[in-house]
């Protein structure tokens, strides 16, 4: 329940900017010798901020609080084919650092592990660390990333949590990179989305339905590489082709199964990849396979931008949750 409390008040100062004990109350439904007593204790920890008094309405003038996004920092990690990237981010989503490390040097566990402490040593706020990966993710254990045999079929999230006493994430990148999307556009007509990728590692996509990332049974969602579209060929497998024509009758089809599958509002490619010539040859060549009026919107966006967005939401979520508080450690 403190857990519960502190993370309410946390994402609802974040969310509003400032409000007072009255507001807070109210706005989440507990009683105000609660709040009162949450937010002396938040204060005396220099995790709120006091910005002001408001004015009288013929009593005492509240006092108005804002959270501190300096008392906690996050850390995200982003595996990529020839190096790692990490960001660095207060309580606000704003990026305090940001750089890359050759993949060379932290290609194992332990020595990823000894980075990561590394980085808390330097930045002793670090309260949550999120990680993207290119592959399939169980509950923060890596079950499919062949490009990776040191990390395949390893419990991550317990690993480094057992040795770092943080809470942490472990994401696949195209579900992050959804997430990110959706977070950043907020619109719902795009609440049934498709991020996919061509990629270095080979094609993925993120899955998101009605505002949910979709993971499946078995946490493979995603794997579009196995989707069968020829009699000897998969989508990996013709996206090999040297032909532009051959790739492109590949993708609308994935297109027109991904439509008559799940319907999506929209469809997102990276933009690195593809322009507005391509998605309008792919748009006319998937209406040869699927009626054109139930085609998703066919857009780009950056990709890169996207994943790193999904990874701050992840991280944020678990500062604020109160996992890794003084507060609820100490009460």
């Amino acid at each position: 329940m403190k857990n519960i409390i502190l993370h309410g008040l946390r994402s609802t100062l974040l969310t509003l900017g400032s409000a007072t004990k009255a507001e807070l109350s109210q706005k989440l439904g507990i009683s105000f010798p609660t709040i009162s007593k949450f937010l002396t204790q938040m204060e005396a920890s220099g995790e709120l901020l006091l910005v002001g008094l408001d004015d009288s309405s013929g009593g005492r003038r509240a006092q108005r609080y804002s959270y501190n996004p300096e008392f906690m920092l996050g850390l995200a990690i982003v595996f990529e084919k020839s190096d790692l990237s990490y960001t660095i981010f207060n309580c606000a989503g704003k990026v305090k650092e940001h750089g890359t490390t050759s993949s060379a040097f932290i290609n194992d566990v332990p020595s990823l592990t000894e980075h990561i402490k590394q980085f808390i040593e330097s930045h002793p706020k670090i309260k949550s660390i999120a990680i993207g990966v290119p592959g399939a993710v169980n509950n923060g254990r890596i079950i499919h990333m062949p490009d990776y045999i040191h990390f395949q079929n390893f419990d991550l999230k317990r690993h480094l949590e057992e040795q770092l006493a943080l809470p942490v994430v472990v994401e696949n990148d195209m579900n992050a990179a959804v997430l990110g999307y959706y977070k950043t556009v907020r619109q719902q007509a795009h609440s049934s989305l498709v991020y996919l990728y061509f990629g270095q590692f080979g094609p993925g996509a993120g899955i998101m339905i009605n505002g949910d990332v979709v993971r499946g049974s078995t946490f493979f969602s995603g794997e579009v590489s196995y989707v069968p579209q020829y009699e000897d060929r998969n989508f990996q497998q013709a996206m090999h082709k040297k032909a532009d024509n051959e790739r492109l009758d590949a993708i609308s089809r994935l297109i027109a199964s991904f439509t008559a599958i799940i319907n999506p509002h929209a469809i997102i490619f990276y933009n690195a990849e593809v322009n507005s010539s391509i998605l309008e040859q792919i748009a006319r060549q998937s209406a040869v396979y699927i009626p054109q009026e139930h085609l998703p919107l066919l857009t780009t966006s950056d990709l890169k931008q996207d994943y790193m967005n999904g990874l701050l939401s992840l991280g944020l979520d678990l500062m604020i949750s109160g996992t890794s508080s003084s507060i609820g450690k100490n009460e």
